[in-house]
Order: C-alpha cells, then structure tokens, then sequence
C-alpha cells in the first residue's frame, strides 16, 4: 500500500458495538457471581454471555483475524463456565483418573482456544499476507 492510499478500516455497526458492550456487562456479572458464590445470578449469566458471544463470533465470519479470536473468546466463556459450574456443585475437586479432576476439564475448551489463535497467527496469517484482516 502507498503512502497516497487511505488506509484499509474496519467499522463495527453501532448495534453490533451495543450488543459487545452489553455481554461486558453480563459477561461482569457471571463472574462477580462466581466470585461471590451467587450461584442463581452465575448460572443464569451463562447463557447470555455466552449466546452473545457466540452471535459475535458468526457476525464477525468475514475475517478470519474476528472469527478466530472472537471463536476463542466462546470457548473461553465455555471453559470458564464449566469451572465455575463444578465450584458451585462442589465437583470441582472430584477425581476422574488419576490426578485429574472435574476443574481440569475446563482445559479442553481452553486449549481450543488456544489452537483457535495458533491456526490465526501461525498459519492463516503468514499465508494471506495481501488479504484484508483487522490484526
């Protein structure tokens, strides 16, 4: 690109941006609940965080750099809920084999998230260096 061209920008529609904000919010509230052991609260602040969440990620579709870190941001909201899931029901210290206990589950959607952000930055990236990506 030359220094004559405007450079590429990405715009979020301002209801997309509202929608973003608002999971912050209960995104915030699930685990403020969490924290405090309001289990009712933290339950039910599962669904939103992650339904709009999940919303972001199919909107952000066109570019891989939002789908991937966006995807990332589902399975973290997952594996995050899981755990604090097996907290309020006192599994969480539970052994399934060996040394591994219900809490270490929560590992599985971690680490996809993980690999969600490897495929970005060690493949998808390097090999569409010409194509228009918001990272």
């Amino acid at each position: 690109m030359s220094n004559n061209q405007p450079e590429p920008s990405y715009s979020i529609p301002l209801s997309y941006r509202k929608m973003e904000n608002l999971h912050i919010v209960f995104w915030l509230l699930k685990d403020i609940s969490w924290c405090m052991i309001w289990k009712p609260l933290g339950i039910a602040m599962i669904f939103p965080t992650l339904i709009i969440s999940i919303v972001i990620a199919w909107r952000t579709r066109e570019f891989m750099s939002e789908l991937c870190h966006n995807a990332a941001i589902t399975v973290w909201i997952l594996a995050n809920s899981f755990w604090m899931l097996s907290e309020f029901f006192k599994i969480d210290a539970n052994i399934i084999y060996g040394p591994i206990t219900y809490k270490h589950v929560a590992i599985i959607p971690f680490t996809t998230g993980i690999l969600l952000l490897a495929y970005y930055y060690l493949y998808w990236k390097p090999t569409h260096k010409h194509e228009f990506e918001t990272m």
